[in-house]
């Protein structure tokens, strides 16, 4: 389903993106990319000193992890309400509810109401991330699709390097408080812009109720991830309890809700969602911990650290317009082959800045790779997902696109985590441990960027001329294994 796109003149077609019929949509759709990425920077850089202002260092992990809670559930709800009324209705939720949680935030007076605000932040970005991908799916036609998904990779790239600065220079100047409360403000003219394209765009083709086994799924899913973060921040052997409820909830839910086939990497829509968790967790596996390298191991300031990661922002952006050329289309699959051996590539160069005499500036280097290997790999996996959804069932897909990230980021890092831990780092004293928990996570990274890689061998499936029909279920066999692709 194409919607307004299948309307269009086509001279419109030809214009591109900015064609006159996608203009104003095009224009809003990057704002209010370019919006929320601003917040994730300049938020991120104001977080601690909102801490310390509500007197809740004890309670800082909870501000992250409300957010990602909530948004797991929010993705699957925006994915079945996109499919039933259309994309609409949820985007524009999500974005009253994003700036309502930056409203809670920014005048919160005690920490757990801060909590609260980024929570309610969590549900109004999960509702956006994937009703944004229904609406390139309906209202681009597919040669014009691989260009948007190009343009959300670019909408990153200047919050991302001024929104730290700008927010730091608000925070000690103004206040942390402005950091949260002036961004709603910027909300209103992308929205006014962007209305009228969307109120055009036709409803999915089902009419039915939203499927409650599948929000109560994403229920389970968003409690067990919270239940498995929860323990994690407490040392002592009764954190096993919620642990392992945690998994206990996570794990089946997840199997249903991804679809079938997932985690054996079957070939088509599967193995693009699968792949999406992989790359994801590799990439900020590694980059959690390189600032940590360079400023123990190679004594950077933080801010230098950081900096060594901005050209990866650059770069991404780059692989991700390099994968919407027209004439590279034929080949999406192989660059996308490419891009995750670039990033294996790169994550193993990472660790070489462990080795006396190598220079600091590897990292740089490395990462402006990794970043190109990531523009190919998650634009060109976004663009297969809407080729390969059935009509109707973009919003479902393009959910569990969006858990599977969620999902890789969460295992690789916390992966990464045990493992440097297990391996003595950040236990002080001899230094070699220290040496050795980098060197054994950055390889391990790199590891899951090689099964990226064999993974990106079976994203086409065999009938490979569009979306591709699961077959029905065998008699007895349970429908929840069907996941979001069942008819």
């Amino acid at each position: 389903m194409t919607g307004q796109a299948a309307d269009s003149a086509p001279d419109d077609a030809a214009q591109g993106v900015l064609g006159r019929s996608y203009r104003a949509l095009t224009f809003g759709i990057i704002s209010v990319v370019s919006l929320i990425a601003f917040e994730a920077s300049a938020v991120n850089t104001a977080m601690p000193v909102a801490a310390r202002a509500l007197d809740g260092v004890g309670l800082y992990a909870f501000s992250f992890s409300a957010f990602f809670t909530a948004s797991l559930f929010a993705m699957t709800l925006s994915g079945e309400w996109c499919d039933r009324t259309g994309p609409p209705a949820p985007l524009f939720t999500g974005i009253a509810a994003f700036g309502t949680g930056l409203v809670v935030a920014g005048s919160a007076q005690r920490m757990w109401m801060f909590v609260a605000g980024r929570g309610i932040q969590g549900i109004g970005g999960g509702l956006v991330l994937v009703a944004l991908y229904v609406v390139v799916g309906r209202a681009y036609p597919e040669r014009l699709r691989p260009s948007i998904v190009a343009a959300f990779s670019a909408a990153w790239v200047v919050p991302v390097i001024v929104g730290p600065l700008v927010a730091g220079t608000v925070t000690e100047h103004i206040g942390w408080r402005w950091v949260f409360l002036s961004i709603p403000v910027l909300i209103l003219l992308p929205l006014a812009v962007m209305l009228p394209a969307l109120r055009a765009l036709p409803v999915g083709e089902r009419t039915a109720a939203m499927d409650r086994r599948r929000i109560l799924l994403a229920l389970a899913v968003a409690a067990g991830a919270g239940l498995l973060q929860y323990a994690g921040q407490d040392l002592r052997w009764v954190a096993l309890v919620p642990a392992a409820a945690g998994l206990g909830l996570l794990a089946p839910a997840v199997l249903r809700l991804l679809p079938r086939g997932t985690l054996r990497a079957a070939r088509g829509l599967p193995s693009v969602i699968l792949l999406r968790g992989i790359a994801a967790g590799a990439f900020l596996g590694t980059e959690s911990f390189i600032p940590l390298m360079l400023v123990t191991e190679r004594g950077m300031s933080a801010t230098t650290a950081g900096l060594s990661l901005t050209g990866g922002g650059l770069t991404w952006a780059l692989g991700s317009y390099t994968q919407s050329r027209p004439r590279l289309a034929p080949h999406r699959e192989r660059l996308m082959t490419l891009g995750m051996l670039l990033v294996a590539a790169a994550v193993a160069l990472v660790s070489t800045a462990l080795v006396d005499g190598v220079p600091a500036w590897i990292v740089a280097v490395s990462w402006i790779v990794g970043g190109y290997g990531m523009g190919l790999t998650i634009s060109g996996g976004s663009v297969l997902l809407l080729k390969l959804s059935r009509p109707g069932e973009e919003g479902a897909d393009a959910a569990s696109l969006q858990i599977s990230d969620a999902l890789g980021n969460i295992t690789l890092v916390g992966v990464g985590g045990v493992l440097f831990a297990a391996l003595g780092g950040g236990a002080g004293g001899d230094t070699a441990a220290p040496h050795a928990a980098f060197v054994v996570v950055f390889l391990t990274m790199a590891a899951a960027g090689l099964v990226g890689a064999y993974v990106t061998t079976r994203l086409r499936p065999r009938n490979h001329e569009g979306s591709v029909p699961l077959p029905p279920p065998s008699p007895g066999e349970p429908d929840c294994e069907l996941g979001p692709t069942a008819g």
